[in-house]
């Protein structure tokens, strides 16, 4: 169901099961298990979501709900199968590393909802990207009404949940539910690039920035403080320390330099 590649600060995590990644109850075990075994690891800045399938990921198992569905307690089970969906995108929203979602192929409902936990999202733009639930009388209630809203205002996550409207990925692009879409022959290496592009960024600072960030999420209050107390951190941290030397040592001889051709 899952493939794990560890390689220059990636850890790219492959969704493969066969057909579309329907999401089941054995999915999201293995899911949180893959989790499991990275947090000890100290080897991966960012964790790379990606899939060997046609799309990205679908949504829920169909074959599930439908047994769900067909049980005398259907509302609680699915009840409970929902909650289990929220819980896992919720430990990915939280994770102290960047999160980067790479979606080549459909990502529905939950497949969607999941690329939204995440901190980055890239797109094929032929992709197809859509929370469609109103057209079964349900709602995408696995984060989508909260992260899709908050992510690109309410007008237009109402425009995209009230009308179950698939976006592609170039409108996806251009509505801000994702940052970056290349063309599906480019997506791999392109997605690659910018994931290795943060990877080689100081671990504390991308933490930290996070940290601050999440704020946001907690209405009433304010991150500005926190925005102190993790510079106060970062300026103790022995990497950033040599980072900012070496940005300091290279304005100082650029300055010089531009100093010495004026006096000419």
């Amino acid at each position: 169901m899952f493939g794990l590649d560890i390689a220059e600060g990636v850890a790219t995590l492959t969704l493969s099961r066969a057909p579309v990644n329907a999401i089941s109850d054995e999915w999201m075990q293995r899911f949180n298990a893959e989790i499991d075994a990275l947090l000890p690891r100290s080897d991966w800045k960012v964790l790379h979501f990606r899939s060997d399938q046609k799309a990205f990921c679908a949504g829920a198992d169909i074959s599930q709900i439908r047994e769900f569905m067909d049980m005398p307690d259907g509302p609680d089970r699915m009840y409970a199968f929902i909650a289990t969906i929220q819980r896992l995108y919720v430990r990915i929203e939280q994770l102290d590393r960047v999160t980067l979602a790479e979606i080549g192929g459909a990502a529905m409902g939950g497949g969607l909802e999941l690329a939204l936990a995440c901190d980055l999202r890239v797109a094929a733009t032929e992709a197809k990207l859509g929370l469609p639930e109103a057209r079964l009388g349900l709602i995408p209630a696995a984060g989508g009404t909260q992260r899709l809203a908050r992510l690109c205002g309410p007008s237009l996550a109402a425009r995209i949940i009230l009308a179950a409207e698939v976006l592609d990925g170039a409108a996806a692009l251009e509505s801000g539910v994702v940052q970056w879409a290349f063309p599906r022959a480019e997506l791999a290496a392109r997605t690659l690039e910018i994931a290795r592009r943060i990877a080689a960024l100081p671990v504390a600072a991308l933490i930290a920035s996070k940290s601050c960030m999440a704020a946001v999420r907690e209405g009433g209050r304010g991150g500005f403080t926190d925005e102190l107390e993790e510079t106060r951190r970062l300026l103790r941290n022995a990497e950033t320390r040599q980072c900012v030397d070496a940005f300091l040592s290279g304005t100082a001889a650029y300055t010089t330099r531009a100093k010495k051709g004026a006096d000419r």
